[in-house]
């Protein structure tokens, strides 16, 4: 159990004055000592963020990649530059290949062409349920099928069959659990919140969720949808959610209306613990 933890928001769409924003996203989390970090944003402006916030990324622990989209996870190489030692840790499902629908055009969003072989011996492929520390854990989601999901945001992969919807194999969940519960860390929250959190019940055996934390990926949903979301937010026991990037300022303006102090809006330099 993690008895300290804090975390800090090195890379976002927003950012704090002084600092550089992106659309991306790339936060630091210390649990009781240890540095992880989640996601590196798609460039090396997360670097440039954390030094102005007096942060040395040669002191992170480990590195984990929420998902294999290049707004996570372009400047890792910019990370190994600065750090000489963390491993990245990356969801078995990952690969150069992910393809997403921007202005009527099929084009490639993944992780910068060569990184997984370039960096090969940074980089290490998890499956299952795997266990960081004691009371952190790497989450994939339940077999299922997510195909409508992926149409409707407009997600492919390219494999053998040609491109296919997205089935989010490459996306997982980081869970630290601290005195008051678990917090559930996902960048983009491609598979749906509430399938997350059905995630989070299943594999680890426990319902007790006090935070979440990440983009939730509701720019596309209608206002009916984001009522009925904010019905199963609200009803999930959760007491904390911090959101940005890929949320979408409308969601999020809609959320708060509904759920008050339960949600914030993160980023560049939002920090907080959890306490």
């Amino acid at each position: 159990m993690t008895r300290n933890l804090k975390m800090t928001v090195l890379i976002d769409n927003l950012a704090g004055e002084t600092l550089s924003c992106e659309w991306g996203l790339s936060i630091l989390i210390e649990a009781d000592g240890k540095k992880i970090l989640l996601d590196t944003g798609a460039s090396g402006l997360f670097a440039q963020n954390a030094q102005r916030l007096n942060i040395n990324l040669s002191e992170v622990d480990i590195g984990v990649l929420s998902h294999a989209h290049y707004d996570h996870a372009d400047g890792m190489e910019v990370f190994f530059s600065y750090n000489d030692h963390a491993m990245f840790l990356l969801r078995e499902g990952c690969e150069e290949n992910c393809f997403g629908v921007k202005e009527g055009v099929l084009r490639y969003n993944g992780i910068c062409r060569g990184v997984l072989a370039r960096h090969a011996d940074r980089i290490h492929f998890v499956r299952g349920v795997y266990r960081i520390a004691e009371g952190i854990w790497l989450l994939p989601h339940r077999t299922g099928d997510y195909t409508a999901i992926a149409r409707r945001n407009e997600l492919y992969v390219l494999d053998k069959e040609g491109y296919v919807p997205d089935n989010f194999a490459h996306e997982q969940s980081l869970v630290i659990e601290t005195e008051k519960g678990l917090v559930v860390f996902n960048s983009c929250s491609h598979a749906g919140v509430e399938n997350i959190l059905e995630d989070v019940r299943e594999m680890l055996g426990r319902r007790d969720v006090c935070a979440y934390v990440g983009g939730l990926h509701l720019y596309k949903l209608t206002d009916e949808e984001l009522s009925v979301l904010s019905g199963t937010l609200q009803a999930s026991g959760i007491h904390r959610i911090l959101t940005g990037h890929c949320t979408g300022s409308h969601a999020c303006d809609f959320l708060k209306s509904r759920l008050g102090d339960q949600i914030e809006q993160i980023s560049a330099g939002f920090s907080c613990t959890f306490d």
